[in-house]
C-alpha cells in the first residue's frame, strides 16, 4: 500500500495534462491518504486537481473533478478536527471548500453522461455536509435527489435514515407521536440500507442505529406500515388545493411533512417552547415568533393564490398601463407573489433581530440584519462572534450557513449556490430599492445575438425575470424562509436544554400561555 501511495504521490506533485486517468488516480490518492491518516497526500491531491481545473475542457471531466475535492476536502477536516469539540467551529475553509466544489459538481446535471453512480454519490456527499452543518432539513431533499437517481443506493437510503433519526432529538415542541413516526421510517430505511453494498464502515453506524431502535420501539409497531393519510382531511375545495399544494411543496411547518405530503403534515405545528426570562419580562420571544409565523404562512398563501389566479381581478379593470412591448405581467396576481417574496425574504432579517435579544448580543437594532448578526469588526475584517464560533447548537449553525447562501458575498461561493437559491438577493433588492419587472409566459430573454436587434424594447432600467423563473424563485424563497424559521424554533429549544443546569437550583415561575384559537383569527 505505501509504495501505491507514494507512486500517486509523484503523480500529483508532477501532474501532466488533466486526463480522465490524472483524475481517477487523484482520487486515488484521495481515498489512500483518507485510509491511511496523510494529510500531506490530501494536500497534494487537492492541490494537483486545483491546479489542472481551469485545462479541463470537458464538464464530465471537471464534474469528477470537483466530486475527488470535495472529497479531499471532507477528509482534511475529518482529519484536522475529527469528532471532538473542535468539529463543532462553525467557520471552517474545509467546509466551505467542500460545499463549494460538491455544489460545482452537480451544476447543469441533467446533461451529465458520465457514470451512473456519481451523481448520487454527489447528491449522498450533499446531504452529509449539509446535515453535518445543521441544514438536517434541507439535506433530507438532497438524499433524496439521489435516490431518484438511483432508487436502491444504500449510502443514500441509509444516510437518510440516520439523518431522520438525528432530526428527533428536536420533538419536544411538537405534537406526540412525531417521534415513533420518524423513528419508524428511520428503521425502514436503515434496514434496507443494510441489504445493499456499502462503503466503508456505514454498515457498522447503521446497524447501531437499527438497533438503538429497536431497544425504544414495540416490535409490533416497527413491522406494521404507517397510515399518514388516513383520518386526516385537508378541507374542501380550495382550502383542500391549498393545503395540498403546501404539502407537495414541503412548506408547512411541520417535520412530518419532511416525510412527504401525507395529510398528517398539513398543519404548522412547530413552536416556539419555552423560555426562561427575568420575572419583570413578558413572553416577548413567544410574541415575536407567532408574529413571524403568521406572516410566513401568509405570505405562502399570498404566492398561492398568486400563483394560481387565472381571472383578471377587478382591482386591476380600469387601471390605464402602458404596453412596452416585452410582455409585462402587470396583474394582482403577479404582485401577490413579488409581495410574497418580500415577506418571506424580510422573515430573516426578523430572525436575526430575534437572536439579537436572545442571544444579548447587543447590536444596534438598525444594525440588525441576517448578514450582520453573525460578526463583528475586529480589525480589518470582520470576526465571527465569540458567542458562535464554538457553540454546540447544532440548529444554530444551521441557520448560519443558510444565511451565508442570502449574504456571501465571494464570488467563488456565490457562483456553487445551488441555481434555485442564485439571484435571490437581487431580485429582493430590485423588489425593495429598484425595479423588478415580470414577464409573461411569450417573452424570451434576449441572448446576445438578439441583443442588437432587440435594444430598442430592451428596459435596461429593469431586472427582468419571466415568469416561471420568477415563480421557482420565490418558491426557492419560502422554502428558505421555512427552513430558518423551523432552525430558529430548534435552536432555542437546543439553547434552553443546556441551560438547565446552570439553572439548577434557582427558583423559575411558570407562566401558562393557551393557544390563540382559530376563531379568533379575523
Amino acid at each position: 500500500m505505501n509504495d501505491v501511495y507514494q507512486d500517486l504521490l509523484n503523480t500529483a506533485r508532477q501532474p501532466g495534462s488533466p486526463t480522465s486517468l490524472f483524475i481517477e488516480n487523484m482520487g486515488k490518492l484521495v481515498d489512500l491518504a483518507t485510509d491511511m491518516n496523510q494529510e500531506e497526500g490530501l494536500i497534494q491531491a487537492i492541490t494537483a486537481i486545483e491546479t489542472q481545473l481551469p485545462n479541463m475542457a470537458h464538464p464530465d471531466l471537471k464534474r469528477c473533478a470537483h466530486y475527488f475535492l470535495g472529497g479531499g476536502w471532507t477528509s482534511l477536516y475529518r482529519l484536522r478536527y475529527g469528532k471532538g469539540d473542535e468539529s463543532w467551529g462553525w467557520e471552517r475553509e474545509e467546509i466551505e471548500k467542500e460545499i463549494f466544489h460538491l455544489r460545482s459538481a452537480v451544476r447543469n446535471a441533467d446533461a451529465y453522461t458520465g457514470k451512473d453512480d456519481l451523481l448520487p454519490r454527489i447528491y449522498t456527499n450533499l446531504g452529509n455536509v449539509m446535515s453535518h452543518v445543521g441544514r438536517f432539513i434541507e439535506a433530507i431533499d438532497y438524499w433524496a435527489k439521489a435516490l431518484e437517481i438511483v432508487p436502491g443506493y444504500g449510502m443514500a437510503i441509509g444516510n437518510l435514515g440516520e439523518g431522520l433519526c438525528n432530526y428527533t432529538k428536536y420533538f419536544y415542541n411538537v405534537d406526540g407521536g412525531v417521534t415513533e413516526i420518524f423513528l419508524h421510517e428511520a428503521h425502514r430505511m436503515l434496514v434496507q440500507a443494510l441489504e445493499k453494498p456499502l462503503e466503508g464502515d456505514a454498515a457498522v453506524d447503521f446497524r447501531k442505529h437499527v438497533q438503538s431502535i429497536e431497544s425504544r420501539l414495540d416490535p409490533g409497531f416497527l413491522n406494521r406500515p404507517l397510515e399518514l393519510d388516513l383520518g386526516h382531511s385537508l378541507g374542501d375545495g380550495e382550502e383542500g388545493r391549498y393545503r395540498k399544494w403546501c404539502l407537495d411543496n414541503k412548506l408547512f411547518l411541520n417535520p412530518l411533512n419532511d416525510l412527504g405530503p401525507h395529510s398528517i403534515a398539513a398543519s404548522d405545528s412547530v413552536q416556539c417552547r419555552s423560555v426562561v426570562t427575568r420575572v419583570d419580562t413578558g413572553p416577548i420571544y413567544h410574541g415575536l415568533f407567532s408574529q413571524i409565523k403568521q406572516e410566513y404562512v401568509s405570505a405562502r398563501f399570498l404566492f398561492f393564490d398568486g400563483l394560481f389566479s387565472d381571472d383578471v381581478h377587478y382591482s386591476d379593470r380600469r387601471v390605464s398601463l402602458v404596453n412596452t412591448l416585452d410582455f409585462p405581467a402587470f396583474c394582482l396576481s403577479t404582485e401577490k407573489q413579488k409581495l410574497a417574496f418580500r415577506s418571506a425574504y424580510s422573515i430573516l432579517d426578523k430572525i436575526a433581530f430575534f437572536l439579537n435579544q436572545y442571544m444579548g448580543l447587543d447590536i444596534p437594532e438598525h444594525e440588525v440584519s441576517i448578514k450582520r448578526i453573525w460578526y463583528e469588526k475586529r480589525g480589518k475584517k470582520p470576526q465571527l462572534r465569540d458567542v458562535f464560533s464554538n457553540l454546540q447548537n447544532w440548529s444554530l449553525r444551521g441557520l448560519f450557513w443558510l444565511a451565508k447562501d442570502i449574504w456571501e458575498d465571494s464570488s467563488e461561493y456565490r457562483n456553487a449556490i445551488e441555481p434555485d437559491a442564485q439571484g435571490l438577493r437581487d431580485i429582493r433588492n430590485h423588489l425593495e430599492h429598484k425595479y423588478l419587472k415580470v414577464h409573461d409566459r411569450l417573452w424570451n430573454p434576449p441572448t446576445q445575438t438578439k441583443e442588437e436587434s432587440r435594444r430598442g424594447l430592451s428596459d435596461t432600467l429593469a431586472y427582468s425575470i419571466g415568469r416561471e423563473e420568477f415563480a421557482f424563485k420565490g418558491m426557492k424563497m419560502l422554502r428558505l424562509a421555512r427552513a430558518a424559521l423551523m432552525y430558529l424554533a430548534f435552536g432555542i429549544q437546543e439553547g434552553e436544554a443546556r441551560q438547565v443546569d446552570e439553572r439548577r437550583g434557582k427558583r423559575i415561575l411558570p407562566m401558562l400561555l393557551d393557544d390563540w384559537e382559530d376563531e379568533w383569527k379575523r
